[in-house]
């Protein structure tokens, strides 16, 4: 069945992308954009390729009246709405499985959304998004890290956009500077949403404000609203990494020991805490968190992932475990694995070459 698809976004100064996002956008009906203050050429190319563009001055700056803005500028008549960013392309031919997922009774699509891209196009941190919904009853929530709320009186509806994805292709050269201030509004206004406080604990750490960082995991943890396992097992591991950062090994080790108790189906505690006691050269708890977390075979499908979990490393930890504690076959092994994932990593070619040798020595 046809329906009639917007799609609409907000911008400021990203001349660079809109060519490629309009390439992507093109299979909407129309394309919509409230464009912030660009003072480069984004609004003059987007224009040119057929947008609908907005000039829309956005004071106090939050994400939420951003994206409120652009919506309303979404034709009333559009069946679906779909919100992206500049920096973001779909999938080819995603309009057709879109409409094909869609009903009419439908208020949200669920698709797969790659964060972060490899080299060759595979997607690194892959999670499911729900930016695409109905025309009626939906707006923006918080200031950053906004999300869409449903106020409409019959059961929310969402579909599965199968094969839909949207990859994310960021600007290094943007500065996360406004994300701070806007969370600790978004945490005050919101001080009982667990994500929005477990966010600024985190965006503490990255600012390496330590001890905000634990004060506000800590909060985060002993919220109602704090149920998603996953979610508190990050509070844990950030809650690690802070005491690991103010050298109290002993608190850092507590809490690397209940993010494990918290989550012990996720890969990530065991690879964290197997890092931790690397530095700490205690072998054996290396080789255990190692062996553990391999047997986690698949990722969690969450923006909680990490990444280099899921790499060669924890093969890697367990090889220089196995080394040191005297298990050469197993370190060959687990090197081999190891330098199967980074095939150019001088580190890992090297350690696989003295562990083999040191086995040929043993013969």
């Amino acid at each position: 069945m046809p329906y009639r698809v917007c799609v609409y976004a907000i911008c400021k100064n990203e001349e660079g992308f809109a060519d490629r996002w309009m390439d992507s956008m093109e299979e909407a009906d129309r394309v919509v954009v409230a464009d912030t203050g660009s003072t480069d050429r984004t609004t003059e190319k987007l224009r040119a390729r057929g947008a609908e563009v907005f000039a829309e001055a956005v004071r106090p700056w939050r994400f939420d009246e951003a994206r409120n803005r652009s919506l309303a500028h979404v034709p009333g008549d559009a069946d679906i709405c779909v919100c992206t960013d500049l920096d973001e392309v779909f999938n080819k031919g995603w309009r057709e499985k879109l409409e094909h997922a869609w009903t009419p009774d439908a208020g949200l699509a669920r698709y797969f959304y790659n964060w972060r891209v490899k080299p060759d196009g595979s997607p690194d941190v892959q999670f499911v998004y729900e930016k695409i919904h109905a025309r009626k009853d939906y707006r923006w929530v918080h200031p950053v890290h906004e999300v869409l709320a449903y106020s409409g009186r019959a059961e929310q509806k969402a579909v599965w956009a199968e094969g839909v994805v949207l990859s994310h292709y960021p600007d290094p050269s943007k500065s996360r500077g406004q994300y701070l201030p806007l969370l600790e509004l978004s945490a005050k206004e919101n001080p009982q949403d667990s994500s929005t406080v477990f966010w600024l604990g985190r965006e503490y750490f990255f600012h390496k404000r330590y001890d905000d960082a634990i004060r506000t995991l800590e909060e985060h943890l002993k919220l109602p609203s704090a149920r998603w396992e996953e979610e508190r097992c990050a509070s844990m591991r950030f809650l690690a990494r802070c005491f690991m950062e103010k050298g109290d090994v002993p608190c850092a080790r507590a809490w690397l020991y209940r993010a494990v108790a918290e989550s012990p189906h996720l890969r990530e505690p065991y690879w964290e805490t197997a890092q931790a006691a690397y530095r700490w050269q205690e072998w054996p708890l290396v080789y255990g968190m190692a062996c553990k977390g391999l047997e986690c075979r698949r990722p969690s499908g969450s923006y909680l992932s990490e990444p280099e979990a899921w790499s060669g490393a924890l093969h890697d930890l367990r090889a220089i475990a196995c080394w040191h504690l005297g298990l050469y076959a197993q370190a060959e092994r687990d090197a081999a694995a190891a330098l199967a994932f980074h095939p150019d990593n001088a580190r890992l070619r090297a350690n696989f070459r003295v562990i083999h040798e040191r086995l040929i020595d043993e013969v």
